[in-house]
């Protein structure tokens, strides 16, 4: 069961999260996740996504970095996602390395529950639907 800090802040909707990007970063290599998640009790759940959030190259260990997040919250907040409703929300990173054949989601953080989603092939659009469970 998930236990939330009391001074912990809930929204009930964060359309739009944009996180800081350097002015070497090319808009025109990015990765595109559109990733649908889906509670798994009958109860409404909570969601967030950390600002460490990256894909991993599975053959050298590369990062890209996480640029932006759309329809989710950054933590430290939360939202709240309606009991067995498909909720969808989209990340934008960093181009990957060009020699990526395969790459895992990985939400790495110091707790339990961190989104994690394995092998996903790479393909030519570098655009992706993921489903997090």
């Amino acid at each position: 069961m998930l236990t939330i800090p009391e001074n912990t802040t809930v929204t009930e909707q964060c359309v739009e999260v944009q996180m800081l990007t350097s002015p070497e970063v090319s808009e025109e290599r990015q990765t595109i996740v559109h990733c649908s998640y889906v509670p798994m009790y009958m109860r409404a759940d909570l969601i967030r996504i950390w600002p460490t959030t990256y894909l991993v190259d599975t053959e050298s260990g590369a990062k890209t970095q996480l640029l932006h997040a759309f329809n989710i919250c950054l933590a430290p907040f939360w939202m709240r996602v309606p009991p067995q409703k498909i909720f969808q929300f989209t990340l934008i990173f960093g181009g990957l390395p060009k020699s990526c054949k395969r790459f895992n989601l990985e939400e790495q953080i110091t707790e339990e529950g961190g989104f994690l989603v394995k092998n996903i092939a790479r393909n030519d659009s570098d655009v992706y639907r993921v489903q997090i469970s």
